[in-house]
């Protein structure tokens, strides 16, 4: 059986890393991301990855493009949730909209994308589901009402399904991102910051492939990811 991984959200950071680390393990890769052009590019760019256009907050589609990776590439044996928005304001700027949109990302997407693979997870003897978090989702600061409200209802909800599918030997893991990814806008935003500043996009897709060999005795279901230097 082929080993196939489908991750939802791939930008320039953590996403296009994880979406190489995976190729190179000798995954075929399904790549979900609403930017199809951009996928497209990257078909080209890197072997065994494909591109199927596909909105987290859409979630009426997402076992219709499921269904497509299933027959395409075959069973999903990995599902990274990637997919991430964030309003930053306090609970008194913040419009309905904005803090409904976040949750929509951060939560529904979730629920739907779980419940369109998990067929898929359950063909195999051992699978995983792993959600890329944030700090947020330990603490709601002043501005980050939307933002951390949503980030720790995410990490329940994995939670939950840790504890749900861990005894069909289906491995979900939450990863706590703590810092700053370094990429080009941000390193133009923050041009002060030493290099020690920012984190890895390819050390964490390391740490996320790490949780996928994990034997099932010794898993992880939180992992907190930061430069030494960050405040925690």
């Amino acid at each position: 059986m082929n080993k196939v991984c489908a991750i939802i959200g791939i930008g320039p950071g953590n996403g296009l890393a994880m979406v190489r680390r995976f190729t190179r393990e000798g995954y075929t890769v399904a790549m979900l991301s609403r930017n199809v052009e951009r996928l497209k590019e990257l078909e080209n760019e890197v072997p065994g990855a494909y591109a199927y256009q596909y909105d987290a907050i859409d979630g009426e589609r997402a076992a219709e493009v499921f269904a497509r990776i299933h027959q395409d590439l075959g069973p999903v044996s990995v599902l990274l949730y990637n997919a991430g928005a964030g309003v930053f304001k306090s609970a008194g700027e913040v419009t309905l909209d904005e803090f409904e949109s976040t949750w929509r990302v951060n939560c529904y997407g979730l629920l739907a994308a779980t419940q369109a693979v998990l067929g898929q997870l359950r063909e195999h003897d051992q699978a995983s589901l792993i959600v890329t978090g944030a700090s947020a989702a330990w603490r709601g600061r002043a501005a980050t009402a939307p933002f951390a409200s949503a980030k720790a209802a995410q990490r329940s909800l994995a939670q939950s399904l840790a504890r749900q599918l861990g005894p069909e030997n289906i491995h979900v893991a939450y990863v706590v991102i703590d810092g700053v990814i370094d990429l080009p806008r941000t390193r133009q935003a923050m041009p002060d910051k030493p290099d020690e500043f920012f984190l890895d996009a390819d050390a964490i897709a390391d740490s996320v492939w790490f949780l996928t060999r994990q034997h099932r005795s010794a898993w992880t279901f939180e992992l907190d990811l930061r430069p030494f230097g960050e405040s925690w």
